[in-house]
């Protein structure tokens, strides 16, 4: 880029009491450069971005804007500056309409109705269609990354900060939000992007500065490097492969779905219609499909967190637990990771000590009605270090933690546990290649001791590699079982628009089918 920076950072530093999260950080991007920030989990990242943002103050270094030094007070300075930025995680109330959480942040008055119709127009222009009258709490996560990030395109801003905004979307929104984002450069726009996908750094950024400890460690050209040659320059070392060897475990049922039928909670959710499937011990089951499909109430009733009409339609080990509280199905060998990390994985205002107890307790933590925190000290101490855990120890806040580092905790809680039975939802997002290669090695060994797991992903790639068989969710229809040696990638991307037998795109799906056929396919 051969213009004179948009943005240029000297010397940023942020000490916090455990950790020093930036180290006199140096960087600088063009106008119309889409630049990559790459590092593990806990690099600092997240951090800088917010030091741009103006949501926290850095200890050191100097901010130049278009040429000018300048001291970000605060997000809303920041937003006249022309700066905008899509968090991680989501920063929307719960039951505030898309419209009113979006008004939220605009600077300008605008009526509401005339916000709708905006809301409407660019959310369709790009590819991310949204309801503006619907609440937030009855939004997939899908659904409200796409409200963070057409909250920010309608400012319009200069310089665009995008922290893992991939992660819940489709590969068809990723497409389309590419194009986006490279319509958005031409027209002189600066980009810093945020991605543990390095196929994506590859193929959308122009440059990269690598952070690993807080540091700048190298600078690199995505599109000149390998996926393996960015990663090892992320961690500094080779980077752990998965093993995928299985040996022979044919276990019982452990988990069977019979018929499953129920409305959804909110007039916005998808009804669960007539779904059976089952997994046994030893062996993963992925459940594949679009965000909003019913991957939300299928968790909630298997979580037990909203119980079914009928009883017999959920049994664990033979028993019928549909009328079974989280707790009662947990006494029953249930593991479960929500794919929402804070409020129902853990607990924002206790410490990793105390959110272990929350679902672990079980594991000798309990005596005579007393708790035993060095215990559960213990407990926590063994998962920041069987699952590589940025933090200074136990005692710090979950929230401290960044969010790679928050998903490795709650899914490693979870997995020390050894349950008979794990249901995980999107078990990688957010994380790192390192240690989203770690939580898939630890749920495939879950697997080879005899367990059952059943996985819930958007990360069609991701069930490709660690699943045995895969049922794909559309539209509160469950597909029959395939297992993965039998079927692509392709064939899968079909299905999760409904076009499977019996799913809700039946009639298209023969029609195609015919067609193959007729022309000799």
């Amino acid at each position: 880029m051969s213009e004179a920076p948009r943005l240029q950072l000297k010397g940023m530093t942020k000490i916090y009491p455990s950790v020093i999260a930036n180290d006199s950080i140096d960087m600088s991007i063009a106008p119309g450069e889409i630049h990559a920030v790459l590092g593990e989990n806990g690099a600092g990242k997240s951090t800088l971005m917010k030091a741009i943002y103006g949501v926290v103050k850095p200890d050191r270094g100097q901010i130049i804007w278009n040429g000018e030094a300048v001291a970000i007070q605060n997000p809303a300075h920041a937003r006249r500056l022309g700066i905008g930025m899509v968090f991680q995680h989501f920063s929307l109330f719960e039951t505030l309409t898309v419209t009113e959480n979006i008004a939220l942040a605009m600077d300008d008055y605008t009526s509401m109705e005339s916000l709708a119709g905006r809301i409407e127009e660019v959310s369709g222009e790009y590819g991310l269609p949204l309801d503006p009258g619907q609440l937030i709490y009855s939004l997939s996560v899908g659904l409200r990354q796409r409200v963070e990030i057409i909250r920010c395109l309608l400012q319009q801003p200069k310089l665009l900060i995008m922290d893992e905004p991939t992660s819940v979307l489709t590969p068809q929104a990723v497409r389309k939000m590419f194009e986006t984002l490279r319509r958005l450069a031409d027209e002189g726009c600066s980009i810093l992007y945020i991605s543990h996908k390095l196929d994506e750094i590859m193929e959308l950024c122009h440059s990269a500065t690598i952070i690993r400890g807080g540091k700048v460690t190298g600078y690199a050209v995505p599109a000149d490097e390998t996926a393996t040659s960015l990663a090892r320059m992320m961690i500094g070392k080779e980077i752990p492969v998965c093993s995928r060897q299985r040996p022979v475990v044919d276990g019982e049922r452990c988990l069977e779905v019979r018929n499953l039928s129920k409305s959804s909670a909110d007039q916005f959710g998808t009804d669960l219609k007539a779904i059976s499937f089952s997994v046994k011990g030893g062996e993963i089951l992925g459940v594949a499909g679009i965000s909003g499909n019913g991957q939300q109430e299928l968790l909630y009733a298997l979580s037990g967190e909203r119980l079914v009409d009928d009883r017999d339609s959920i049994a664990i080990h033979g028993e019928s637990v549909g009328h079974l509280n989280p707790d009662e199905r947990r006494n029953r060998g249930l593991g479960f990771v929500p794919e929402e990390r804070l409020g129902r994985g853990a607990v924002p205002g206790m410490s990793l000590s105390s959110n272990v107890i929350l679902t672990a307790h079980r594991q000798g933590m309990v005596a005579k009605g007393l708790l035993k925190f060095q215990k559960a000290a213990q407990f926590a101490e063994k998962c920041i270090s069987d699952f590589t855990v940025k933090c200074g120890s136990g005692d710090d806040p979950i929230t401290s933690l960044s969010g790679g580092n928050m998903q490795k905790f709650i899914t490693g809680r979870e997995i020390l546990q050894s349950p008979d039975l794990l249901i995980v939802s999107q078990p990688t997002w957010g994380v790192d290649i390192g240690a989203a290669n770690i939580i898939r090695q630890s749920m495939i060994d879950l697997r080879n001791n005899g367990s059952a797991v059943l996985v819930v992903s958007e990360e069609l790639d991701e069930l490709l590699e660690i699943c045995d068989r895969l049922i794909v969710i559309a539209e509160g229809y469950v597909s029959s079982s395939v297992n993965v040696n039998d079927t692509s990638k392709e064939e899968i991307g079909l299905w999760m628009s409904g076009m499977f037998p019996g799913g809700p795109a039946t009639d298209t799906f023969n029609e195609a089918t015919h067609n193959q056929e007729s022309h000799g396919c």
